[in-house]
């Protein structure tokens, strides 16, 4: 089957995204759901595919990009609308998180790109970036309080067989 160059294995409600019916992505989450939020908006969570990131449906060397953007909550009421527009991390979250960061990149071609995002609001950068052995090439921080970091990896020869 072939696949766009892009998967975003858990899109949420595409918040990040300016078209998000790119036509070169693959959206996929575990959710599909929709919500009225308490101030009256919408939230859709509608994935082109159910799948979970922690074992994606894919071969090998899949995709040129993947866009890494799991839950990173692990405190929140599951009604409240934080959870339901982030989702939250279950009580397995150092595995389902290194297990992530692994499909990721085995999904990923040599040579593709993998851009994660993490938001430090209870789990510092740095706890998350030990989960996987692949190295950073380079990434920003964003935000009010600069705690939205988006980092940026690259699948070379060295790290393909990690």
């Amino acid at each position: 089957m072939a696949y766009p160059p892009v998967l975003d294995p858990a899109c949420g409600s595409r918040m990040m995204w300016f078209d998000k019916n790119d036509q070169r992505a693959l959206f996929g989450d575990i959710r599909s759901e929709q919500y009225v939020l308490c101030d009256g908006r919408a939230l859709s969570i509608t994935p082109d595919e159910l799948m979970d990131f922690r074992d994606l449906p894919f071969d090998d060397n899949t995709f040129r990009l993947v866009v890494f953007d799991p839950p990173h909550i692990r405190r929140a009421s599951p009604k409240g609308w934080q959870g339901k527009k982030y989702g939250i991390l279950g009580n397995d979250w150092l595995q389902d998180l290194t297990a992530g960061f692994t499909e990721c990149f085995r999904v990923l071609k040599p040579g593709g790109v993998l851009i994660f995002k993490w938001s430090e609001v209870q789990i510092p950068l740095r706890q998350i970036l030990g989960l996987t052995p692949h190295k950073p090439l380079f990434g920003h921080r964003t935000g009010k309080q600069a705690g939205t970091h988006w980092i940026t990896f690259i699948k070379t020869e060295e790290t393909r067989d990690q």
